[in-house]
């Protein structure tokens, strides 16, 4: 195959020089919205709009580029794409539960995302829906979701990617621990049932009652090797991992499945292009052909696996590879100055009625190769954004960042009437939340944690920054805790050491400030507990802070929104960083090889960094990005012992 391919690739593009890397997941997605502005259709149009899997993979890559830049366009085109299918009571236009497609379940991820940043209970009942479709979804013997019910008594690697990271995710939001058992077995099941013992691979699919006419009749494995039903299987794992409980015995279940996994897809990974065949294992065949689809997933699943730590380092030289072979290889240029997508084979599975599906290489070969198609188009985006975190999660690796879970202590009723933690948290994806700021922090390869008890020696001595945010009141937790001398003491002690302490506070009135003054007057610093920068509905101009060139944190002159913040009193060590008015709103202090950073607000919380509030001319995403870098910089990874 040959396209008009992309010839501006250099190594600054893939992160390997000081160029800045070119988003080739902004350009594909910018593409996508192209071909699929309103609602999503594989169709011709008239066709009616089916429920399809393929919008799910399209739209989680969407979901990676609004996390990469901060654009709330790009949240918009979810949730617009969305809400096509989800009516107001939260059923699923086009959705037929009775047909038990696991293919349905795709979709669900989304449908989490927009329940979590929105809170709108649309779509935590149409979310419910596909979760009770899986309790009475037919099974093998031993627990394996059927593909569909049309295909009984059968497991294909696709499946695994339809409803795995779903089930995963969903379990996590709410609270149901038992069903990682679940989700471990239907991995164990399908590696047992479909891998090839001297290759390592994984054949696309296993019937357990051998009745097909493509099933082995000894062990019910399709004949071939095809290269997206790998690829689907390997992004299922590293995107069903990443929700599991710490400490799960599942994790070292689904690890285990995952390196021995790549071990067995890097083995075929093309030479000469770094990318892979359609059937992996048949390189020597003048019909085969590189695929798009199976190197995007397969490079996503190699990248993601490393970041999350499931792989060795080694895997990102065959990920770097690989995308640089895909850029080659697939990318070309639009007329429009965008991009496509090139290669991707247009659909490919097992038995079926009609033009009967026998899983030989000749059938494989017979599918139609396709430009922009969405599976591809999907896959590419969520490669692209993985990759495009690889240069800079050196910056900061070993590094941690504990968020405060003591001090801040709420609680609300989510939809299934569970009391559930929120506001300035990692997990937390609406407005108040912190997920965003986490991400920022992911970006730089930094690892996450929260601290739910009083600070000590013992705990702080494993964080490298520190982040207190917004004291709890009694108007916001029952018996809040406060900061009390010891606590203040160790962490004086361990910034002086050489650790970065984040002081967060509020406004008059909605923070505890008589003991979070106590500690940061240990460093010359004093929240006035007064007002400043008070901001009428959506008169965003009025809480315009502009910075100022050779900021010592923020290096650019950042359009900054702040809103009713407590403004600081300043004594040595400490040194303002920005004022407004007259009046100092952010400061730092050095305090033996440690820093300190105040600011009376919370600021960095997702409503006013994730794009969908403010307008786009204020720079609050840009200017978090700096200051967490800032941040990490300073952290001198000496630990309290």
């Amino acid at each position: 195959m040959k396209y008009i391919l992309l010839c501006s690739l250099t190594l600054a593009l893939m992160g390997l020089g000081h160029a800045q890397p070119q988003r080739y997941s902004e350009q594909m997605a910018e593409t996508a919205t192209k071909l699929w502005p309103d609602s999503f259709s594989l169709g011709k149009p008239g066709t009616p709009v089916k429920w399809s899997y393929d919008l799910g993979v399209i739209l989680k890559g969407v979901e990676a580029v609004w996390r990469a830049s901060g654009d709330a366009r790009w949240f918009a085109y979810i949730q617009k794409q969305m809400d096509y299918y989800v009516q107001d009571d939260g059923s699923i236009k086009a959705y037929k539960r009775e047909d038990y497609n696991i293919d349905f379940i795709n979709n669900g991820k989304l449908l989490l995302l927009l329940y979590q940043v929105t809170g709108k209970e649309k779509y935590y009942k149409a979310a419910a829906l596909l979760r009770d479709q899986l309790n009475t979804h037919p099974r093998t013997s031993e627990g394996g979701f059927w593909h569909k019910k049309i295909y009984p008594h059968q497991m294909w690697l696709d499946g695994l990617y339809m409803g795995q990271p779903f089930y995963a995710a969903y379990a996590k939001l709410f609270g149901e621990p038992e069903a990682f058992d679940d989700i471990t077995n239907q991995f164990v099941l399908m590696e047992r049932h479909s891998r090839d013992v001297q290759t390592g691979l994984l054949y696309h699919g296993w019937d357990e009652s051998r009745e097909q006419a493509w099933a082995d009749k000894v062990t019910g494995r399709s004949p071939n090797f095809w290269g997206r039903s790998l690829g689907w299987f390997g992004m299922a794992l590293v995107d069903a991992i990443e929700h599991f409980p710490e400490g799960h015995p599942g994790i070292d279940s689904l690890a285990g499945i995952l390196q021995r996994f790549a071990d067995a897809v890097v083995a075929f990974q093309d030479h000469r292009t770094g990318v892979w065949y359609d059937v992996v294992d048949m390189a020597h065949r003048p019909e085969n052909y590189l695929e798009a689809s199976a190197s995007c997933m397969l490079v996503y699943t190699l990248a993601k696996g490393v970041r999350l730590g499931y792989l060795p380092d080694r895997y990102i030289k065959s990920a770097q590879k690989g995308y640089r072979g895909i850029l080659k290889t697939f990318v070309s240029n639009r007329e429009d100055g965008g991009i496509n997508l090139e290669g991707t084979v247009m659909v490919s599975g097992l038995g079926g009625t009609g033009r009967y599906r026998d899983g030989s290489f000749e059938y494989y070969m017979s599918e139609p190769v396709i430009q922009n198609d969405p599976k591809g188009i999907g896959a590419f985006i969520k490669c692209a954004a993985e990759m495009e975190m690889v240069p800079t999660r050196k910056q900061a690796r070993g590094k941690t960042v504990m968020l405060d879970y003591y001090y801040n202590n709420e609680y609300r009723t989510d939809a299934t009437g569970r009391k559930v933690r929120y506001h300035y948290t990692w997990e937390d994806q609406s407005n108040g939340g912190y997920s965003f700021l986490g991400h920022l922090f992911n970006r730089y390869g930094a690892t996450l944690v929260s601290l739910p008890t009083r600070p000590g020696t013992a705990t702080l001595g494993q964080a490298d920054v520190y982040i207190i945010v917004d004291p709890d009141t009694e108007k916001e937790t029952a018996s809040p805790n406060k900061l009390e001398q010891p606590e203040i003491d160790a962490i004086a002690a361990w910034v002086r050491q050489g650790g970065v302490l984040v002081l967060l506070g509020n406004d008059a009135g909605n923070a505890e400030f008589e003991h979070f003054n106590q500690l940061a007057g240990r460093f010359g610093i004093r929240f006035n507990e007064d007002n400043e920068l008070l901001v009428k509905n959506d008169n965003f101009e009025q809480g315009t802070v502009q910075l100022e060139k050779g900021n010592r944190v923020f290096k650019k002159p950042y359009k900054l929104f702040l809103k009713e913040v407590s403004t600081l009193e300043l004594n040595a060590p400490a040194k303002p960083l920005v004022q407004h008015g007259g009046k100092c709103l952010m400061a730092t202090a050095q305090y033996g090889k440690g820093m300190v950073f105040a600011l009376g607000d919370p600021w960095i919380y997702n409503e006013y960094i994730d794009g969908r509030k403010l307008t786009p001319d204020f720079e609050n995403y840009e200017a978090a990005d700096a200051w967490v870098q800032w941040l990490l910089k300073n952290a001198k990874t000496i630990r309290v012992q």
